[in-house]
């Protein structure tokens, strides 16, 4: 690991300061990401910036929705009573990740902020783009089963490893940042970058922004949602296939409302919005299901050893309509 300053900003303001100030610096909050990149000499920042010490560790409840601070544990948002009872898929997306002890220590804001787990990014010894801009990628010719197949470009087809922004894809979360220029909320649908030509930002944050919470809307489609997490081993596990269902039910079973995130397929959490275009006004059944979910992978692009995960993706989508639809 190389050498590092270590600042502890007492205020947001601050911290944005600092980073306005030292352009190398990275934050840092329960570290259960970035410390390994630093070991492994991905990530050599000449300074880190420890938040942890800042009072952005709640979560609040403001009747049209809950603003979860950026520091709240995932473990503490998972056990919420407000977030089981009236946003489950959020729960389930926390609870499937990581392991308990990291869980205690991983937080939002840092789960939103998490890099690729793609095996050359980790690795110097292999070509990354995201890594070194312009050196290549070497999972377009290597072993690639964990990788996306939406939203790739030929420099990047690492595939994005959050379950929560999953969760909070199907939620119409937004993310609250502050930065030089004051506050802004941004929604979560444009927060991530797909890589392009330029893999190595992944974000829309502007130089000096921090982020302080997540805004989580109370909808309808809220209190009925389900996460399906499809993985090689049944615990602390990426996913090789994720879906995040919220269903919005007339009586008539009639589907009036649905949001749908994909894990483990895309660059970022991706929005099956034509499966969604395909079920709004129509019954939420099995065969309505299974005809509208491939409508969602015509722009995937399966190489060799991830083809699997289109048709796969697409089971998961039935499942978890099934599930969330209230379905055997």
């Amino acid at each position: 690991m190389q050498p590092f300053e270590l600042l502890r900003p007492a205020t947001v303001q601050e911290a944005v300061e600092h980073l306005v100030r030292y352009p190398g610096a990275m934050v840092v909050a329960g570290a259960t990401g970035l410390v390994d990149l630093m070991k492994l000499e991905v990530e050599t920042p000449d300074r880190l910036l420890d938040i942890g010490r800042l009072p952005l560790d709640g979560i609040e409840d403001h009747g049209h929705g809950l603003r979860l601070g950026a520091l709240a544990s995932n473990s503490d948002v998972a056990r919420h009573p407000a977030v089981r009872a009236e946003f489950p898929v959020l729960s389930q997306a926390l609870l499937a990740g990581a392991s308990p002890q990291l869980r205690n220590a991983a937080t939002v804001g840092g789960n939103l902020m998490q890099r690729t787990r793609c095996t050359y990014f980790r690795d110097r010894a292999f070509a990354c783009n995201k890594r070194t801009p312009g050196s290549g990628c070497s999972a377009q010719h290597g072993p690639h089963r964990m990788h996306a197949v939406l939203g790739v470009s030929e420099q990047c087809m690492a595939t994005h490893p959050s379950d929560m922004c999953v969760a909070l894809l199907a939620l119409d979360a937004e993310v609250e940042v502050t930065g030089p220029h004051g506050r802004r909320e941004i929604p979560l649908a444009h927060f991530h970058c797909l890589p392009g030509d330029t893999p190595h930002i992944e974000t829309v944050l502007a130089r000096g922004e921090i982020v302080t919470a997540v805004i989580v809307p109370r909808t309808p489609l809220a209190a009925r949602s389900a996460y399906l997490k499809v993985r090689d081993r049944a615990s602390y596990e990426f996913a090789l296939v994720s879906v995040a269902v919220a269903m919005e039910l007339r009586g008539d079973r009639t589907i009036d409302a649905i949001r749908i995130a994909l894990g483990g397929v895309g660059t970022r959490p991706w929005r099956a919005e034509a499966t969604e275009a395909l079920l709004v006004g129509h019954a939420a059944t099995p065969d309505n299901f299974r005809a509208s979910v491939g409508a969602s992978l015509q722009a995937a692009h399966p190489r060799r050893d991830n083809a699997f995960k289109v048709e796969l993706v697409q089971r998961a989508m039935v499942r978890a309509l099934e599930t969330v639809g209230g379905l055997p």
